[in-house]
């Protein structure tokens, strides 16, 4: 992935370098276009030209083949699937650190003596979850539906934290919640704010 990652950046260097006026904008405007079926015309047959879109779009199809592979994933995943893998892993890399398990990213950074994490073995308030109320709508069973159900409630209350969400819900629970408003951050469908809040879009 790195190399594939330089050869897209010098391919954009290098087109642009020999267009001065092409853009960046205009380049993925264009692969947009051409991903989409619409016909190459006009302004946008001569950014074709001279940005080589059809080499920019098979070296941006590498990359994500590249990336599905590292993951283990299929390579023609839909982005409602890449939120639902991306969503089950959160979960998955949630429980091994709460088990004492971390994944450096860059262990000789931070974690240069070795150290083994360790649990507190004990669980917070927000941890239990809210008391089941009949007046409240029940927790979705699937997972996408608890991600659709967390995106609408966020959406509706605007800010809020994953507690406020999970009380919004009959038998929910925090530790749930919190996982899908992080991946939806993530994939840029909320935000986050101070406090441990989440901004809905």
């Amino acid at each position: 992935m790195r190399q594939l990652g330089e050869d897209l950046d010098a391919h954009r260097k290098r087109q642009q370098a020999l267009h001065p006026k092409l853009t960046l904008t205009a380049m993925y405007n264009c692969l947009e276009k051409l991903r989409a079926g619409e016909r190459i015309e006009g302004r946008d047959k001569e950014t074709y030209d001279q940005g080589l879109i059809g080499i920019l779009r098979d070296l941006h199809d590498q990359i994500d083949a590249a990336v599905a592979e590292a993951y283990g994933w299929p390579a023609a995943l839909s982005d409602d699937e890449i939120l639902h893998h991306l969503v089950a892993l959160n979960r998955t890399r949630a429980t091994e650190e709460a088990s004492g398990q971390i994944r450096w990213l860059r262990p000789e950074y931070q974690n240069p003596a070795g150290q083994t994490a360790t649990t507190q073995g004990e669980q917070t308030a927000m941890d239990i979850g809210p008391a089941v109320s009949t007046d409240k709508a029940p927790w979705p069973k699937t997972m996408p539906e608890q991600i659709a159900a967390v995106r609408a409630a966020l959406s509706a209350m605007g800010e809020a934290t994953p507690d406020q969400i999970a009380r919004h819900f009959a038998r929910a629970r925090t530790t749930s919640v919190q996982p899908l408003l992080e991946s939806l951050a993530a994939l840029g469908y909320a935000s986050r704010a101070d406090g441990g809040r989440f901004l809905g879009p």
